[in-house]
């Protein structure tokens, strides 16, 4: 089975939360977004004055390694978690 109807129906939902997640979640959501759709983080980590910039690729490296499929995934459940 395919998990990108069901990525794809997920990122659709999470425009569509009953309530804006905290930030560490958002963090997370962009994160396994990210590693689903480009792999691992690749680049340099934005600098101190970029701080948001920075905290997303952050999360974004801590799940190095984490492949696509597994991301996809995660991402799917947490959202499906969210909706409630």
């Amino acid at each position: 089975m395919t998990l990108q109807a069901p990525f794809d129906q997920a990122l659709a939902d999470s425009k569509n939360l009953p309530e804006r997640p905290d930030n560490m979640t958002l963090l997370k959501m962009y994160a396994l977004y990210k590693q689903a759709s480009n792999g691992d983080a690749e680049g340099q980590r934005p600098g101190m004055t970029d701080m948001v910039g920075r905290a997303k690729w952050d999360a974004w490296d801590a799940i190095k390694g984490i492949s696509k499929e597994e991301a996809m995934q995660q991402y799917v459940d947490l959202i499906t978690e969210l909706k409630g």
